[in-house]
C-alpha cells in the first residue's frame, strides 16, 4: 500500500448537530482549556469528557449519537459515564417545557471544563450567570425505538486499535467512529511492515502538545510521518564467512582460522619462539638461529677439549715433567 494514497487530504471531521435549540451549551466562566483537565477522572469518564470538550456549540450529545461516534463505548456505558460527568459537575441538565402551548417536556444539557457546584448551578439557572444565546426552537428529544439494537459488525485489529486510543494511549487522541474508519488503512500498512499495537499507540499519544484541536487531523499526520521502513531481506547467494567447522583450529588453544595462519598446527601466539619469523612456513628467526649457532659451537669446542686422547695426552705431560 502506497503511503502517497493515505496521505491525500480527507475531509475535516464534522460532528453531528442537533436540531436548533439543542445539543451542546458551554457554560460560561470556563477556565482556559488545559491538558489535565480531566486527569483525575476514569479513563472512560476522562475519554468521553474530552470528547465532549471539544464539540462545537449545538454538537449531538444523545446517548445514541455519542455511541455511535465513539467507537470504543457502548450506549450503556455513554449513559453511566454521562451521569458520572453529572455528579461531578461537569455537565448539567434542565428538564424545561416546550411552550407555545404544548404539554411536552424537554432536556436542556450544558457543559463546563470547569466543574460546579450545586449552588453554582442554581445561580446560573436563575440568571446570575447567564448562558450564552442560542436559537431555541424547542423540540423533544427524539425517543429511541423499542426495537433491539443490531449486532455490531466485526471490527478490524486496526480499527480497534485507534478506537481504543483514548484509554491506552492519552485522551486527547480520542477518536471518533468516521476517524477510525479513515485512518484504519492507514494502521493496517503499520501492522503489514511488523509493527504492533503498542508501536502503534505510542507514535500517536507520546509527546503530545499542551492541546490538541482535530483529534483525527492530528493522529492522520503522526501516523504518515512516523510509519516504520518496509521489511527487506538481503539476498540469500551473498558469500559469508566459513562455517567453523569446516576451518582449521589451533591444535594448542583450539581457536579457528585460515590454514596460512598456522605453522605445524600451531597459530602464531601458540608458536615457539624460533617458528614465530613471518618470512615463510618453515623459516627460522635470523637472530634466534645465530644464538643456536653460537651455543652449538661451545658445545663442540668443550666436547672437543675432553676428548679421550687429549686426556691421556695431558697424563703422560704431567709424568714427564715430574722426572
Amino acid at each position: 500500500m502506497a503511503v502517497a494514497n493515505l496521505s491525500a487530504d480527507a475531509p475535516p471531521y464534522a460532528p453531528p448537530m442537533a436540531r436548533p435549540g439543542f445539543g451542546k451549551r458551554s457554560a460560561p466562566g470556563q477556565a482556559p482549556r488545559r491538558a489535565d483537565d480531566f486527569a483525575h477522572l476514569p479513563a472512560r469518564e476522562a475519554s468521553i469528557a474530552s470528547y465532549l470538550d471539544r464539540l462545537p456549540e449545538g454538537a449531538a450529545m444523545d446517548v445514541k449519537t455519542l455511541a455511535k461516534e465513539l467507537a470504543a463505548y457502548g450506549q450503556q456505558a455513554i449513559r453511566t459515564a454521562l451521569n458520572y460527568l453529572v455528579r461531578a459537575g461537569y455537565l448539567f441538565r434542565r428538564r424545561e417545557p416546550v411552550g407555545e402551548g404544548r404539554t411536552q417536556w424537554v432536556f436542556r444539557t450544558y457543559f463546563s471544563r470547569t466543574p460546579r457546584n450545586d449552588a453554582w448551578w442554581k445561580r446560573f439557572l436563575k440568571g446570575d450567570a447567564p448562558p450564552e444565546r442560542v436559537d431555541a426552537t424547542p423540540e423533544p428529544e427524539p425517543v429511541p425505538d423499542p426495537v433491539p439494537a443490531a449486532q455490531p459488525p466485526a471490527r478490524s485489529r486496526a480499527y480497534k486499535t485507534l478506537a481504543m486510543l483514548g484509554r491506552t494511549g492519552d485522551r486527547r487522541v480520542t477518536l471518533s467512529a468516521s476517524e477510525c474508519a479513515q485512518l484504519e488503512p492507514l494502521v493496517a500498512e503499520w501492522f503489514a511492515r511488523g509493527a504492533g499495537e503498542a508501536d502503534v499507540v505510542r507514535a500517536v499519544s507520546s509527546g503530545l502538545p499542551p492541546e490538541v484541536h482535530c483529534a483525527g487531523a492530528f493522529a492522520r499526520r503522526r501516523l504518515i510521518d512516523k510509519i516504520p521502513p518496509e521489511p527487506f531481506h538481503e539476498p540469500a547467494d551473498l558469500p559469508g564467512p566459513a562455517p567453523a567447522a569446516d576451518r582449521p583450529e589451533c591444535e594448542s588453544c583450539g581457536v579457528p582460522g585460515p590454514p596460512e595462519a598456522f605453522s605445524e598446527g600451531l597459530c602464531r601466539p601458540c608458536r615457539p619462539p624460533f617458528l614465530r619469523f613471518d618470512a615463510g612456513d618453515g623459516d627460522v628467526d635470523p637472530a634466534y638461529a645465530e644464538e643456536i649457532h653460537r651455543r652449538a659451537a661451545g658445545i663442540r669446542e668443550s666436547l672437543y677439549r675432553r676428548r679421550p686422547g687429549d686426556v691421556l695426552n695431558r697424563k703422560s705431560t704431567r709424568k714427564r715433567s715430574k722426572n
